[in-house]
């Protein structure tokens, strides 16, 4: 009977056992076997175990608060991925109704502020069950997948492999992957991606804008690849070359040194005179690795960086110094040359003067001498002792005139270029226009008891700054020592209304100009009042020019008198009729240039000379007749 007993007694205690630890479990499972039947797939792991229903409640876990992406900074490179076991070991707790009170009211304000992944509602394929995606988890693990596919931000990458174990990723194995998950996504993927409502290109917010930036910065990244990147590299090796061969540590080893002036020959040899990597010869890039290996070798020798960066800054400062006097050079060169009159150019009045004094003096007379007065015709004034840049004027002013023979041109000269002007428009008649010639030291009325400039031109203080030898460096005025500011005739457009008295209207053109357009509209505007004669600016400048007589108010030259001469006594032209700055200006736009009346090679880049500005020179050089006699003979060419 004990023994019976004791027998029931056990199998009620195990009974109560099993009661006690089985039956929870059952209904635990029972419980979650709701939810996973509710999937399409009953082997798909668990897309949010933060939201269980029970009873159509939806309750979260109270060990997994839900935190806003914002906060979800680190770990960006290393997830852990865990099964769905661990995430059900900690739901036990769950039907604690204060501790699921506090979890859900925290789980609804992390929703309130979740911005980065939009929370979307999907319908499933097999029973229209809505399921909230808002896992905490999901969302690193989608965030370190984005990482890994779209931003890079380093050349190997931590992941976790399909079998959970740690793998290491290689550009080249990312990408290929990559390539795989799109095509993944493209056929198989697409069913899950739909089911949970949340496609991978539907990023919002913070994502979005994270991969927008990155794209731009490997785009960009792309675009600063400098041009012409070889030939960079061999000047930098020439450059890394000479610091070695001045430290002491490499001085002190001769076989290196032997190595690296060889190396530095061959790179300056296949280097040459080279500015793209197109010019270079096919052995550049060996002997681009041979220095490289040279240089390396150097490296080790010579490892102390502040003795490197030291010699660096030493070679710098030389450089701007050597930079800063070269720029000094140029700037007296360039006004040397703008001053000094070409080979050609001296060549072709002395050959145009013989021809003049070989003719006898009805030959040196020009037609249509009775209209030079005519009121009623389109007077121009040109004041130059250049004929090449008078004759550019006159040709391109009556190519595009409208009625040559109604146009008259006055040339005023001085007397050593007299002859010449003379001979190069009886040997070369403008068509039907007239052409008039002086010499202005015919104008006994200007002298310098009338004119404060030829006053001034004539005393001590001028001829000393001019022709005392002094040191060029110490001149500061370089521009002022022109000879064209000794001479009346930039002065001589003050003068029109005493050269032209019976005139009513005469256009002044300089001898570094083009037009391009008629300019008889001109002649018709109304000026409201701003005449010549009537404002009296003749008498304006001379006042000026007496108050400037001890230079104090302007060095030399005209434009700062004109200026003050004409100020609010000009009237206003529209910008078309007018270009500047071809003569110091490369970067004027061709479509200013085309549509304008004139163009102006102001500055010092002459189109007749050499350092003209190439791209404008043929607008001045098709008006000169490059195959006349006397320009061949003075080897005078375009």
């Amino acid at each position: 009977m004990k023994m019976k007993m004791k027998m029931k007694m056990r199998k009620s205690v195990l009974f109560l056992l099993l009661v006690t630890v089985v039956a929870p479990i059952v209904l635990y499972t029972d419980t979650l076997a709701t939810y996973f039947t509710s999937s399409s797939s009953k082997t798909e792991f668990i897309e949010d175990v933060s939201t269980f229903t029970f009873g159509g409640d939806i309750r979260p876990l109270n060990v997994l608060p839900q935190e806003s992406s914002s906060i979800l900074e680190e770990p960006m490179g290393i997830v852990y991925s865990e099964n769905s076991t661990q995430f059900l070991s900690n739901f036990s707790d769950a039907s604690d109704g204060e501790n699921a009170h506090v979890t859900r009211q925290l789980t609804e304000e992390s929703m309130d502020g979740q911005t980065t992944i939009s929370s979307t509602t999907s319908t499933n394929s097999s029973d229209n069950q809505s399921v909230v995606d808002e896992n905490p988890i999901r969302q690193v693990t989608d965030m370190v997948h984005e990482t890994q596919t779209g931003g890079r931000s380093s050349q190997e990458t931590k992941s976790i492999g399909e079998n959970g174990s740690w793998e290491v990723q290689t550009e080249a194995e990312k990408e290929m992957k990559s390539q795989d998950s799109k095509r993944t996504l493209g056929n198989g993927s697409a069913d899950k991606e739909t089911k949970h409502g949340r496609p991978y290109s539907q990023i919002s917010g913070k994502d979005g804008a994270m991969e927008q930036a990155k794209s731009t910065t490997e785009k960009q990244n792309e675009q600063s690849i400098l041009p012409d990147a070889r030939v960079r590299h061999l000047k930098d090796q020439l450059i890394r070359g000479k610091v070695y061969l001045s430290l002491s540590a490499t001085r002190n080893n001769p076989h290196f040194i032997r190595e690296l002036r060889l190396r530095m020959k061959e790179v300056q040899r296949a280097l040459g005179v080279a500015t793209k990597d197109s010019e270079l010869p096919r052995n550049a890039y060996e002997k681009l690795k041979a220095m490289e290996l040279t240089l390396s070798k150097g490296k080790q020798i010579q490892d102390d960086c502040a003795a490197v960066a030291k010699k660096l800054r030493a070679m710098l400062h030389s450089t701007e110094e050597q930079l800063r006097v070269h720029k000094k050079q140029t700037l007296f060169l360039t006004h040397l040359t703008a001053k000094t009159l070409p080979k050609g150019l001296h060549c072709l009045p002395l050959r145009l003067s013989t021809e003049y004094f070989m003719l006898n003096s009805s030959q040196q007379h020009f037609p249509n001498e009775e209209t030079l007065e005519d009121p009623k015709l389109y007077h121009y004034a040109l004041f130059s002792d250049n004929i090449l840049a008078t004759a550019a004027v006159v040709n391109s002013t009556i190519t595009h005139a409208k009625n040559p023979s109604s146009h008259v041109f006055h040339i005023v000269t001085d007397r050593l270029n007299y002859a010449a002007m003379k001979m190069w428009f009886l040997a070369n008649p403008p068509g039907k226009a007239t052409i008039q010639v002086q010499n202005v030291e015919e104008f006994t009325w200007l002298n310098s008891s009338y004119s404060p400039v030829l006053k001034q031109l004539g005393s001590p203080s001028m001829i000393d700054y001019y022709f005392k030898s002094r040191r060029v460096e110490s001149d500061s005025n370089l521009k002022f020592r022109n000879p064209k500011y000794l001479s009346i005739m930039n002065h001589l457009r003050f003068y029109l209304p005493e050269i032209f008295p019976r005139l009513d209207k005469v256009l002044f053109l300089d001898d570094d100009i083009v037009v391009q357009k008629d300019l008889t509209p001109l002649w018709s505007l109304d000026l409201k009042g701003k005449e010549w004669r009537k404002q009296s600016i003749t008498e304006v400048y001379h006042k000026w020019q007496n108050l400037n007589v001890d230079r104090l108010l302007w060095k030399l030259g005209t434009l700062p008198p004109g200026l003050i001469t004409f100020w609010n006594n000009t009237y206003a032209l529209d910008k078309s009729w007018h270009v500047l700055g071809l003569g110091y200006n490369p970067n004027i736009p061709q479509k200013e240039i085309e549509r304008a009346a004139v163009v102006h090679y102001n500055g010092n880049l002459k189109p007749w000379l050499e350092i003209g500005i190439p791209k404008f020179r043929n607008y001045w050089a098709k008006f000169v007749n490059y195959d006349h006699i006397y320009m061949r003979e003075c080897n005078i060419s375009p």
